[in-house]
């Protein structure tokens, strides 16, 4: 998941230096962090990073990149399987005054809308609700008078018609504009988590890859188009269909009763 894993740790951190730890993220020896780990970490004073395994404030959690708890892989059948267990905590991000600043200058009083997922992995088909949705979501939001933000990259396949684009030049300023919005649309992924972290509510496309019981937030309104979870991470007719299943007035009446 990437920057979402990143953001579900820093929730488990939450509070740990206010209880004179801080979490170490590892085996019990090392402190392991992924690619996307400082950036998400950065500031957080509840997180120990690597070069600290021999600090007397630690406190172990065994979960990083191959052993995230919330699933297992099932290579065989190309699944997850689901720790229906696992619960996300809220993360938290640490912005500077310089980040919050800059961040400042896309203004208030908008809705974010992504409408892309990551093209680049095998799931993506999985988690696509398609352009066109998002498009007549969008419309239907500014018809009634809404400004509608996307932030892009050079990663953003898809980019929608008569909306206000602001270059996100990382993941993280993205989120430092995000903290600013009064609401989130979007598939399941990495935002969704990191509007969580950042107190902003969502209306997230989950489709039938994984239960929002397991990544979702009891105060995002989270579709699945009525679908179980099959965790399948290749193209999957399913998780088409539950996506398929999901309606732009479903998606414009979840936004509205939130705005």
């Amino acid at each position: 998941m990437g920057y979402g894993d990143a953001l579900m740790g820093a929730g488990l951190a939450r509070g740990a230096k206010a209880s004179g730890v801080r979490v170490a993220f590892g085996d019990g020896r090392r402190i392991i962090w992924d690619q996307h780990s400082p950036e998400i970490f950065k500031r957080n004073p509840n997180i120990a990073a690597p070069g600290d395994e021999r600090a007397g404030d630690l406190r172990w959690v065994n979960y990083y990149k191959g052993n995230r708890i919330y699933n297992q892989q099932d290579a065989s059948q190309q699944r997850w399987i689901w720790n229906l267990d696992w619960r996300p905590i809220p993360g938290e991000v640490f912005f500077s005054t310089l980040e919050l600043q800059r961040a400042g200058q896309v203004g208030d009083d908008f809705v974010v809308i992504e409408p892309n997922v990551p093209w680049w992995k095998s799931v993506a088909p999985n988690k696509d609700w398609g352009k066109a949705k998002y498009q007549a979501v969008a419309d239907r939001l500014k018809a009634r008078g809404l400004r509608v933000v996307q932030f892009v990259n050079p990663k953003s396949n898809i980019r929608l018609r008569g909306v206000e684009t602001r270059l996100s030049a990382s993941f993280r300023d993205g989120l430092a504009m995000l903290k600013r919005a009064k609401l989130f649309i979007g598939p399941e992924g990495g935002m969704h988590h990191g509007a969580a972290a950042v107190g902003v509510p969502a209306v997230v496309l989950f489709g039938g890859f994984i239960p929002p019981s397991v990544t979702g937030y009891d105060d995002h309104a989270n579709l699945t188009g009525g679908a179980e979870a099959c965790g399948r991470y290749t193209p999957c007719d399913h998780c088409r269909e539950a996506m398929a299943a999901i309606g732009v007035e479903e998606v414009v009446g979840a936004a509205l009763a939130r705005l």
